[in-house]
Protein backbone atom coordinates (compact mmCIF):
# COMPACT_ATOMS: atom_id res chain seq x y z
CA UNK A 1 0.00 0.00 0.00
CA UNK A 2 1.22 3.12 -0.53
CA UNK A 3 0.78 7.10 0.37
CA UNK A 4 -0.02 9.30 -2.70
CA UNK A 5 -0.49 13.20 -3.26
CA UNK A 6 -1.84 14.05 -5.87
CA UNK A 7 -2.19 17.93 -6.93
CA UNK A 8 -4.20 19.07 -9.93
CA UNK A 9 -6.81 21.63 -11.43
CA UNK A 10 -10.07 20.48 -9.53
CA UNK A 11 -12.25 21.84 -12.42
CA UNK A 12 -13.42 21.00 -15.66
CA UNK A 13 -10.62 19.28 -18.30
CA UNK A 14 -9.54 16.37 -19.24
CA UNK A 15 -5.70 16.73 -16.32
CA UNK A 16 -8.60 17.26 -13.34
CA UNK A 17 -10.81 14.48 -14.93
CA UNK A 18 -7.76 12.12 -15.20
CA UNK A 19 -6.37 13.15 -11.64
CA UNK A 20 -9.83 12.22 -9.63
CA UNK A 21 -10.32 8.94 -11.41
CA UNK A 22 -6.72 7.95 -11.01
CA UNK A 23 -6.97 8.61 -6.76
CA UNK A 24 -10.11 7.16 -6.36
CA UNK A 25 -9.27 3.53 -8.55
CA UNK A 26 -6.02 3.73 -7.06
CA UNK A 27 -8.33 3.88 -2.87
CA UNK A 28 -10.27 0.94 -4.23
CA UNK A 29 -6.61 -0.93 -5.05
CA UNK A 30 -5.87 -0.30 -1.61
CA UNK A 31 -3.80 2.89 -1.60
CA UNK A 32 -4.18 5.86 0.89
CA UNK A 33 -4.74 8.90 -1.49
CA UNK A 34 -5.13 12.50 -0.43
CA UNK A 35 -5.61 15.26 -2.86
CA UNK A 36 -3.79 18.51 -2.51
CA UNK A 37 -5.59 21.36 -4.23
CA UNK A 38 -7.57 24.65 -3.60
CA UNK A 39 -11.04 22.85 -4.29
CA UNK A 40 -12.47 18.71 -4.43
CA UNK A 41 -11.28 17.75 -7.26
CA UNK A 42 -14.58 17.74 -10.04
CA UNK A 43 -15.77 14.05 -10.02
CA UNK A 44 -14.56 13.25 -6.51
CA UNK A 45 -17.73 12.62 -4.35
CA UNK A 46 -16.81 10.64 -2.07
CA UNK A 47 -14.27 11.43 0.94
CA UNK A 48 -13.53 8.78 3.28
CA UNK A 49 -11.30 6.45 5.05
CA UNK A 50 -8.52 6.04 1.69
CA UNK A 51 -9.50 9.60 0.19
CA UNK A 52 -8.53 12.82 1.67
CA UNK A 53 -9.02 16.23 0.63
CA UNK A 54 -6.36 18.93 1.57
CA UNK A 55 -7.35 22.45 1.02
CA UNK A 56 -4.72 24.78 -0.22
CA UNK A 57 -5.60 28.24 0.82
CA UNK A 58 -3.33 30.94 -0.48
CA UNK A 59 -3.33 34.65 1.76
CA UNK A 60 -4.18 37.46 -0.26
CA UNK A 61 -1.47 40.35 0.50
CA UNK A 62 -1.28 44.11 -1.68
CA UNK A 63 2.17 43.74 -1.79
CA UNK A 64 2.07 40.39 -4.13
CA UNK A 65 1.25 41.20 -7.81
CA UNK A 66 -0.68 37.90 -7.98
CA UNK A 67 -1.72 35.32 -5.39
CA UNK A 68 0.93 32.94 -4.87
CA UNK A 69 -0.58 29.91 -5.12
CA UNK A 70 2.61 27.80 -5.77
CA UNK A 71 3.99 28.66 -1.92
CA UNK A 72 1.00 28.21 -0.69
CA UNK A 73 0.50 25.01 -2.75
CA UNK A 74 4.32 23.47 -1.75
CA UNK A 75 3.71 24.67 2.15
CA UNK A 76 0.49 22.46 2.02
CA UNK A 77 2.30 19.41 -0.09
CA UNK A 78 5.05 19.61 2.45
CA UNK A 79 2.64 19.36 5.43
CA UNK A 80 0.67 17.17 4.54
CA UNK A 81 3.58 14.63 3.61
CA UNK A 82 5.37 15.21 7.11
CA UNK A 83 1.87 14.67 8.94
CA UNK A 84 0.81 11.53 6.84
CA UNK A 85 3.90 10.01 5.20
CA UNK A 86 3.84 10.56 1.63
CA UNK A 87 5.43 8.03 -0.26
CA UNK A 88 4.85 9.79 -3.90
CA UNK A 89 3.39 13.24 -5.07
CA UNK A 90 1.84 13.06 -8.20
CA UNK A 91 1.98 16.65 -10.10
CA UNK A 92 -0.42 16.36 -13.11
CA UNK A 93 1.21 19.32 -14.91
CA UNK A 94 4.63 20.49 -14.74
CA UNK A 95 3.65 23.78 -13.90
CA UNK A 96 2.68 25.03 -11.62
CA UNK A 97 2.52 21.44 -9.71
CA UNK A 98 5.55 19.53 -10.51
CA UNK A 99 7.75 23.05 -9.54
CA UNK A 100 5.30 23.30 -6.27
CA UNK A 101 5.99 19.56 -5.36
CA UNK A 102 9.64 20.21 -6.34
CA UNK A 103 9.80 22.72 -3.35
CA UNK A 104 7.80 20.92 -1.19
CA UNK A 105 10.30 17.92 -1.51
CA UNK A 106 13.31 19.79 -0.73
CA UNK A 107 11.79 21.46 2.16
CA UNK A 108 10.26 18.36 3.59
CA UNK A 109 12.54 15.82 5.86
CA UNK A 110 11.27 12.84 4.78
CA UNK A 111 11.80 10.99 1.54
CA UNK A 112 8.94 11.91 -0.87
CA UNK A 113 9.25 11.11 -4.41
CA UNK A 114 7.82 13.48 -7.41
CA UNK A 115 5.64 11.69 -10.13
CA UNK A 116 4.79 14.47 -12.84
CA UNK A 117 2.59 13.99 -15.21
CA UNK A 118 2.36 15.94 -18.82
CA UNK A 119 -0.98 16.84 -20.11
CA UNK A 120 -0.05 19.50 -22.69
CA UNK A 121 -0.70 22.52 -21.77
CA UNK A 122 2.06 22.46 -18.88
CA UNK A 123 4.63 22.01 -22.10
CA UNK A 124 3.20 22.81 -25.51
CA UNK A 125 1.56 26.01 -24.80
CA UNK A 126 3.37 27.54 -21.05
CA UNK A 127 6.31 25.57 -21.44
CA UNK A 128 7.00 27.27 -24.81
CA UNK A 129 6.71 30.55 -23.22
CA UNK A 130 10.34 32.48 -22.22
CA UNK A 131 8.98 33.27 -19.10
CA UNK A 132 8.37 29.75 -18.40
CA UNK A 133 10.85 27.59 -20.39
CA UNK A 134 13.49 27.55 -17.82
CA UNK A 135 11.50 26.59 -14.78
CA UNK A 136 9.54 24.20 -16.63
CA UNK A 137 12.18 21.74 -17.82
CA UNK A 138 13.86 22.03 -14.49
CA UNK A 139 10.96 20.80 -12.74
CA UNK A 140 10.31 18.29 -15.15
CA UNK A 141 14.26 17.17 -14.74
CA UNK A 142 13.92 17.29 -11.27
CA UNK A 143 11.08 14.64 -11.26
CA UNK A 144 11.96 11.25 -10.46
CA UNK A 145 9.46 10.20 -13.08
CA UNK A 146 7.83 11.66 -15.68
CA UNK A 147 4.83 10.36 -17.78
CA UNK A 148 2.95 11.92 -20.89
CA UNK A 149 -0.76 11.32 -21.82
CA UNK A 150 0.29 10.32 -25.42
CA UNK A 151 3.15 9.67 -27.49
CA UNK A 152 2.87 12.63 -29.58
CA UNK A 153 3.12 14.98 -26.14
CA UNK A 154 6.00 12.41 -25.08
CA UNK A 155 8.27 13.36 -28.09
CA UNK A 156 6.78 16.76 -28.53
CA UNK A 157 8.19 17.73 -25.04
CA UNK A 158 10.95 16.17 -25.15
CA UNK A 159 11.98 17.95 -28.25
CA UNK A 160 10.84 21.42 -27.28
CA UNK A 161 12.13 21.22 -23.82
CA UNK A 162 15.61 19.34 -24.32
CA UNK A 163 14.56 17.03 -21.41
CA UNK A 164 16.74 14.81 -19.48
CA UNK A 165 14.64 12.66 -18.19
CA UNK A 166 12.76 10.20 -20.61
CA UNK A 167 9.01 10.50 -20.96
CA UNK A 168 7.28 7.61 -20.57
CA UNK A 169 3.47 6.93 -22.07
CA UNK A 170 0.84 6.22 -20.12
CA UNK A 171 -2.53 7.12 -21.68
CA UNK A 172 -5.45 8.31 -20.54
CA UNK A 173 -8.47 5.82 -19.10
CA UNK A 174 -12.01 5.68 -18.90
CA UNK A 175 -14.68 3.35 -16.59
CA UNK A 176 -15.99 1.62 -19.23
CA UNK A 177 -18.53 -0.05 -16.67
CA UNK A 178 -20.02 3.64 -16.32
CA UNK A 179 -19.18 5.46 -20.16
CA UNK A 180 -21.19 2.38 -21.83
CA UNK A 181 -23.73 2.26 -24.46
CA UNK A 182 -26.89 2.92 -23.02
CA UNK A 183 -30.01 4.79 -24.67
CA UNK A 184 -32.32 6.97 -22.80
CA UNK A 185 -34.99 7.34 -24.69
CA UNK A 186 -36.59 9.96 -21.83
CA UNK A 187 -33.34 11.84 -21.91
CA UNK A 188 -33.23 11.84 -25.87
CA UNK A 189 -36.74 13.10 -26.31
CA UNK A 190 -35.79 15.82 -23.84
CA UNK A 191 -33.26 17.48 -26.28
CA UNK A 192 -34.31 16.19 -29.69
CA UNK A 193 -37.43 15.04 -31.67
CA UNK A 194 -37.25 11.43 -30.50
CA UNK A 195 -35.28 8.79 -32.87
CA UNK A 196 -36.86 11.03 -35.65
CA UNK A 197 -33.53 13.35 -35.09
CA UNK A 198 -30.14 12.68 -35.01
CA UNK A 199 -27.65 13.41 -32.67
CA UNK A 200 -24.32 15.26 -33.03
CA UNK A 201 -22.94 15.82 -29.89
CA UNK A 202 -19.18 18.02 -28.68
CA UNK A 203 -18.19 18.09 -24.98
CA UNK A 204 -15.88 20.09 -24.12
CA UNK A 205 -14.71 23.29 -22.09
CA UNK A 206 -14.79 25.36 -24.94
CA UNK A 207 -12.06 27.54 -24.91
CA UNK A 208 -10.59 29.06 -27.83
CA UNK A 209 -8.24 25.45 -28.94
CA UNK A 210 -11.51 23.56 -29.83
CA UNK A 211 -12.42 25.48 -31.92
CA UNK A 212 -15.76 25.35 -31.20
CA UNK A 213 -17.22 27.59 -34.00
CA UNK A 214 -15.67 25.86 -36.34
CA UNK A 215 -18.57 22.50 -35.34
CA UNK A 216 -21.02 25.21 -35.41
CA UNK A 217 -20.20 26.48 -38.94
CA UNK A 218 -19.75 22.52 -40.03
CA UNK A 219 -23.38 21.98 -38.56
CA UNK A 220 -24.98 24.52 -41.09
CA UNK A 221 -24.05 21.77 -43.91
CA UNK A 222 -24.53 18.97 -41.29
CA UNK A 223 -28.26 19.82 -40.86
CA UNK A 224 -29.08 21.25 -43.82
CA UNK A 225 -28.19 17.31 -45.59
CA UNK A 226 -29.51 15.23 -42.51
CA UNK A 227 -32.12 17.32 -40.08
CA UNK A 228 -29.47 16.62 -37.27
CA UNK A 229 -28.98 18.41 -34.20
CA UNK A 230 -26.25 19.72 -32.59
CA UNK A 231 -25.98 19.17 -29.18
CA UNK A 232 -23.17 20.88 -26.57
CA UNK A 233 -22.48 20.04 -23.32
CA UNK A 234 -19.99 22.47 -21.50
CA UNK A 235 -19.26 25.73 -20.49
CA UNK A 236 -16.63 28.15 -21.26
CA UNK A 237 -15.54 31.41 -22.54
CA UNK A 238 -17.04 31.01 -25.83
CA UNK A 239 -20.53 29.73 -25.20
CA UNK A 240 -22.23 32.99 -25.77
CA UNK A 241 -20.46 33.62 -28.74
CA UNK A 242 -21.20 30.26 -30.18
CA UNK A 243 -24.86 30.91 -29.25
CA UNK A 244 -24.96 34.18 -31.29
CA UNK A 245 -23.04 32.42 -34.20
CA UNK A 246 -25.73 29.65 -35.05
CA UNK A 247 -28.23 32.26 -34.71
CA UNK A 248 -26.79 34.12 -37.58
CA UNK A 249 -26.29 31.28 -39.63
CA UNK A 250 -29.70 30.15 -39.25
CA UNK A 251 -29.70 27.36 -37.69
CA UNK A 252 -30.22 28.09 -33.63
CA UNK A 253 -33.37 26.12 -33.22
CA UNK A 254 -31.06 23.06 -34.57
CA UNK A 255 -28.11 24.01 -31.98
CA UNK A 256 -28.71 22.84 -28.34
CA UNK A 257 -26.38 23.98 -25.39
CA UNK A 258 -27.34 22.35 -22.51
CA UNK A 259 -24.01 23.72 -20.09
CA UNK A 260 -22.20 21.70 -17.94
CA UNK A 261 -23.38 18.55 -16.66
CA UNK A 262 -21.52 16.72 -13.56
CA UNK A 263 -21.94 13.26 -15.42
CA UNK A 264 -22.21 13.54 -19.22
CA UNK A 265 -22.26 9.48 -19.87
CA UNK A 266 -25.97 9.50 -19.99
CA UNK A 267 -25.86 12.61 -22.61
CA UNK A 268 -22.90 10.64 -24.66
CA UNK A 269 -25.68 7.62 -24.56
CA UNK A 270 -27.97 9.28 -26.69
CA UNK A 271 -25.86 10.27 -28.99
CA UNK A 272 -25.78 9.22 -32.73
CA UNK A 273 -22.56 10.99 -33.63
CA UNK A 274 -19.61 12.59 -31.74
CA UNK A 275 -17.82 15.60 -33.30
CA UNK A 276 -14.40 17.56 -31.96
CA UNK A 277 -12.35 19.78 -34.03
CA UNK A 278 -9.57 21.16 -31.57
CA UNK A 279 -6.52 22.90 -32.99
CA UNK A 280 -4.65 20.46 -30.35
CA UNK A 281 -5.53 17.74 -28.50
CA UNK A 282 -3.02 15.63 -26.08
CA UNK A 283 -4.82 13.03 -25.96
CA UNK A 284 -8.80 13.91 -26.08
CA UNK A 285 -10.66 12.96 -23.33
CA UNK A 286 -14.42 13.70 -24.14
CA UNK A 287 -13.41 11.21 -27.58
CA UNK A 288 -12.73 8.49 -25.53
CA UNK A 289 -15.28 8.58 -23.49
CA UNK A 290 -17.40 9.21 -26.35
CA UNK A 291 -15.95 5.52 -27.61
CA UNK A 292 -16.62 3.92 -24.55
CA UNK A 293 -20.15 4.91 -24.89
CA UNK A 294 -20.23 3.03 -28.07
CA UNK A 295 -20.55 6.01 -30.21
CA UNK A 296 -18.97 6.73 -33.79
CA UNK A 297 -16.55 9.92 -33.73
CA UNK A 298 -15.30 12.73 -36.08
CA UNK A 299 -11.92 14.46 -35.06
CA UNK A 300 -9.32 16.23 -36.15
CA UNK A 301 -5.72 14.78 -36.50
CA UNK A 302 -3.83 16.13 -34.30
CA UNK A 303 -1.47 15.80 -31.28
CA UNK A 304 -3.06 12.23 -29.33
CA UNK A 305 -5.98 11.87 -31.21
CA UNK A 306 -4.91 9.50 -33.65
CA UNK A 307 -3.22 7.32 -31.30
CA UNK A 308 -6.66 6.80 -30.19
CA UNK A 309 -9.22 7.34 -32.49
CA UNK A 310 -8.64 4.02 -35.56
CA UNK A 311 -9.32 5.97 -38.84
CA UNK A 312 -11.90 4.62 -41.16
CA UNK A 313 -12.59 2.14 -38.38
CA UNK A 314 -13.69 3.54 -35.14
CA UNK A 315 -13.89 7.14 -36.72
CA UNK A 316 -13.19 9.66 -39.02
CA UNK A 317 -10.07 11.98 -38.63
CA UNK A 318 -10.29 15.11 -40.84
CA UNK A 319 -7.72 18.23 -41.14
CA UNK A 320 -7.71 20.86 -38.21
CA UNK A 321 -9.49 24.05 -39.58
CA UNK A 322 -11.50 22.70 -42.86
CA UNK A 323 -14.92 22.83 -42.06
CA UNK A 324 -16.08 21.56 -45.02
CA UNK A 325 -14.09 18.34 -44.34
CA UNK A 326 -15.79 18.56 -40.89
CA UNK A 327 -18.95 18.63 -42.16
CA UNK A 328 -18.37 16.42 -45.57
CA UNK A 329 -17.27 13.80 -42.69
CA UNK A 330 -20.14 13.95 -40.54
CA UNK A 331 -23.00 14.22 -43.14
CA UNK A 332 -21.17 10.88 -44.49
CA UNK A 333 -21.62 8.77 -41.34
CA UNK A 334 -24.79 10.45 -40.50
CA UNK A 335 -25.90 9.12 -43.83
CA UNK A 336 -24.79 5.76 -43.56
CA UNK A 337 -26.43 3.86 -40.46
CA UNK A 338 -24.15 0.31 -41.16
CA UNK A 339 -21.05 2.26 -41.26
CA UNK A 340 -21.74 4.24 -37.85
CA UNK A 341 -22.82 1.70 -36.30
CA UNK A 342 -19.86 -0.44 -37.41
CA UNK A 343 -17.35 2.29 -35.93
CA UNK A 344 -19.47 2.64 -32.66
CA UNK A 345 -19.03 -1.45 -31.79
CA UNK A 346 -15.68 -0.98 -32.59
CA UNK A 347 -14.47 1.94 -30.98
CA UNK A 348 -16.26 0.71 -28.02
CA UNK A 349 -14.01 -2.78 -28.10
CA UNK A 350 -10.97 -0.14 -28.46
CA UNK A 351 -12.21 1.44 -24.79
CA UNK A 352 -12.05 -1.65 -23.16
CA UNK A 353 -9.30 -3.65 -24.57
CA UNK A 354 -7.13 -0.43 -24.77
CA UNK A 355 -8.20 1.84 -22.05
CA UNK A 356 -10.06 0.49 -19.41
CA UNK A 357 -9.52 1.72 -16.10
CA UNK A 358 -8.59 -1.39 -14.89
CA UNK A 359 -6.09 -1.71 -18.06
CA UNK A 360 -4.29 1.53 -17.27
CA UNK A 361 -4.26 2.26 -13.69
CA UNK A 362 -1.81 -0.78 -12.76
CA UNK A 363 0.70 1.01 -15.20
CA UNK A 364 0.46 3.86 -13.08
CA UNK A 365 1.36 1.81 -9.67
CA UNK A 366 4.06 0.46 -11.74
CA UNK A 367 5.24 4.17 -12.61
CA UNK A 368 5.36 4.83 -8.89
CA UNK A 369 7.59 1.94 -8.13
CA UNK A 370 9.72 3.19 -10.37
CA UNK A 371 9.66 6.71 -8.99
CA UNK A 372 10.56 5.10 -5.72
CA UNK A 373 13.43 3.30 -7.61
CA UNK A 374 11.25 -0.42 -6.88
CA UNK A 375 10.97 -3.44 -9.70
CA UNK A 376 7.68 -2.91 -10.79
CA UNK A 377 5.27 -5.98 -10.44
Amino acid sequence: MLRIGITCFPGVGGSGVVAAELGKALARNGHEVHFVTNDVPFRVDELGERVWFHQVTPMPYPVFQSTPYVLALATRLAEVTERYGLDVIHAHYAIPHSTAAYLARMSCECDVKVATTLHGTDTRLVGLDPSYRHIVRFSINESDAVSAVSQNLAEASEADLGLKRPVEVIHNFVDTDHFRPCKCPQLRDMITCGDRELMVMHVSNLRPIKRVFDIVRAHQAVTAATDARLVIVGDGPEKDEATRLASELGIGCKVTFLGRQDDVAPYLGCADLFVMASEQESFGMSTLEAMSCGVAVVAPRVGGLPELVAHGETGTLTTPGDVEALAEAQIALLQDTDRRRAMAEAGRRRAVEWFDTKVVVPRYEAFYARALGRESS
